[in-house]
């Protein structure tokens, strides 16, 4: 074995790189891995260098003096190329194993502030997130964001299957979507504009172009929040799209969107499920759907409290909800439809068979809101009816009302927030573990 020093040398006769995840099939064959040195193990008799990539971690094997002299001056998270031949050992990670390596050293590190090879990392919260370049590193900390890639990915998949055009819209906007209070002004080259709430008005307009639209981005929310389920700044997954009876139709798109999302999850991140110890839920075929009536008849009779009053849900409440159809209905999904006018944006459609109440409803998925859907209104006077109701004039909307001007068909949609959706599927206590670079009311860095 030789161990060299000299950064990234240009070795013209080297073999190609090959990931850990594939060295199994390589055995007998000299090959270069290259990644970081994840741990050292120095044995009595001998050492082992654990390289680490974004396939998995490569056991190395160092058996003389020399070498393991220059592996105990290296730090832990050292860049290294290894040059060895790949031997089967059934107790080595993935049942093999390199050895009589040559390493060379691409970049030092110093060490990190925490041990990355531990099963979990030992910090807090807070110091994970000051850390996070480094703390994402560790593969069991780096699951969830590998299940969000694919559950994203499968986000996209269904809805291109389903005749959806994908758009991108702008996020610093002219005025507020879903409330004055709640937005981030910005200067915009000496007038006002606002980072935007949700691409609603865009998605809406874009049905009149397209007739299916969905986009992926971030949202921004002014909301003075600090809790374990709230964040300033977020991805949203939504989707629009034209030619709908009711509310129904939404829930149907967006059942077989979510069953899209696990599905891709099981089949691209089943080593991220893995490490978690995870599994993903099953869909049902149809999802189970209770009133918001009703749900709060049985949260009062059942829960011991009366909300028959109450026009919106708390967190217990839909945690108790989310218990009654584990229970009743064998799911971890329930559509609860119907949430009053009165807690719902201006643009959706009432529900014309029951009075003071929406189009409208709210997945919830374990006992936490997930998603909100529903119709929207498409007629331009029914627009102007509903601003006149809440005291507002057109002249704020009127980028967002031309397009009911010209005709728009009914139609619906749904927003997924997707740090919300891998919380819930991994069981995270904090929003703030399986978000990559949290924006709160107390953090804008790293």
């Amino acid at each position: 074995m030789t161990t060299s020093t000299t950064p990234n040398p240009a070795v013209t006769d080297a073999p190609e790189r090959v990931l850990s995840s594939a060295l199994a099939e390589r055995v007998g064959e000299e090959v270069l891995v290259a990644g970081w040195l994840h741990r050292r193990r120095l044995l009595k008799s001998v050492a082992f260098a654990i390289v680490r990539d974004r396939g998995g971690l490569a056991q190395v094997v160092i058996g003389e003096p020399e070498a393991r002299d220059v592996l105990e001056g290296l730090a832990e998270e050292t860049v290294v190329e290894v040059t060895g031949v790949v031997t089967a050992n059934a107790d080595a990670p993935g049942g093999v194993e390199i050895t009589g390596p040559e390493i060379t050293v691409v970049s030092q590190a110093e060490p990190p502030p925490f041990d990355l090879y531990r099963p979990r990392l030992r910090a807090n919260l807070p110091t994970l997130l000051d850390h996070a370049p480094v703390a994402l590193r560790q593969p069991r900390h780096r699951a969830a964001f590998e299940i969000a890639a694919a559950a994203t990915r499968g986000f996209r998949e269904v809805l291109n299957a389903k005749g959806f055009t994908e758009v991108s819209t702008p996020k610093i906007v002219a005025g507020a979507t879903e409330s004055g209070a709640n937005v981030f002004k910005l200067d915009y080259f000496g007038r006002p504009a606002y980072l935007a709430q949700s691409p609603q008005f865009y998605k809406q307009t874009m049905v009149g172009v397209f007739e299916r639209v969905f986009e992926v981005g971030p949202v921004f929310r002014a909301e003075p929040h600090d809790t374990v389920r709230h964040l300033a700044e977020y991805t949203s997954l939504d989707a629009e799209f034209g030619f709908i009876a009711d509310h129904r139709d939404v829930a149907a798109v967006l059942r077989d969107t979510v069953d899209g999302m696990l599905s891709s999850v099981a089949d691209r991140a089943s080593a991220a499920l893995e490490r978690l110890e995870l599994s993903v839920p099953v869909v049902p075929e149809e999802l189970p759907s209770i009133h918001f009536s009703e749900a709060l008849e049985l949260i009062s009779r059942d829960g011991g409290v009366d909300v028959t009053a109450e026009n919106d849900l708390a967190p217990a409440h839909e945690r108790f909800m989310g218990e009654w159809a584990r229970r009743e209905h064998g799911s971890d999904f329930l559509v609860v439809a119907g949430y009053p006018m009165s807690k719902r944006p201006f643009y959706t459609a009432a529900d014309p068979r029951r009075p003071g109440y929406s189009d409208s409803f709210d997945l919830l998925f374990r006992g936490t809101e997930l998603v909100t859907g529903g119709r929207r209104l498409h007629r331009y006077a029914d627009y102007l009816k509903a601003l006149a109701a809440q005291g507002e004039g057109p002249d704020a909307y009127a980028g967002y009302l031309d397009a009911f001007r010209h005709g728009m068909p009914p139609h619906g949609g749904f927003a997924i927030g997707l740090e919300r959706f891998v919380a819930q599927l991994t069981g995270a206590a904090n929003i703030r573990e399986v978000t990559l670079f949290p924006r709160d009311l107390h953090r804008v860095a790293p």
